[in-house]
């Protein structure tokens, strides 16, 4: 699977894309593809302040429930309204099916997230593919 050159990646299988001072956080292909089925998602409220590497949320599938860090710390501009509806929506494009929208706090965070190719090779040595 390849993952966006333009995102930064968490250890824990999310991304984000920056825009200015906006990033947007999903979570990755893999994380996707380990969890299976996705039945509900649970996101935070728009306002909310949230810490880099905190738990903001948690998606849930046929299989089990994972919690959501987020990748930088930030007050969450938007959510994306349509997972409630259709969080299947993930599975289908998980690299393009945002969760949420932060204004960052302090851009220097996104140095310590992994590339596009870092990302790949930290899951090739998790999978031993």
């Amino acid at each position: 699977m390849a993952y966006p050159a333009g995102y930064k990646y968490t250890k824990e299988h999310e991304w984000i894309s920056i825009d200015g001072e906006t990033g947007t956080v999903g979570i990755t292909d893999y994380a996707q593809n380990s969890l299976g089925d996705i039945v509900f998602v649970d996101l935070p409220k728009v306002g909310d302040t949230l810490k880099a590497h905190a738990v903001f949320g948690s998606v849930e599938s046929v299989k089990a429930v994972s919690d959501l860090y987020t990748p930088v710390s930030g007050t969450v501009l938007e959510i994306n309204e349509a997972l409630t509806s259709a969080p299947e929506t993930i599975n289908t494009d998980a690299n393009n099916t945002w969760l949420v929208k932060l204004e960052l706090t302090d851009a220097t965070e996104l140095d310590s997230l992994l590339s596009s190719t870092e990302y790949d090779t930290f899951i090739s040595e998790e999978t031993g593919h």
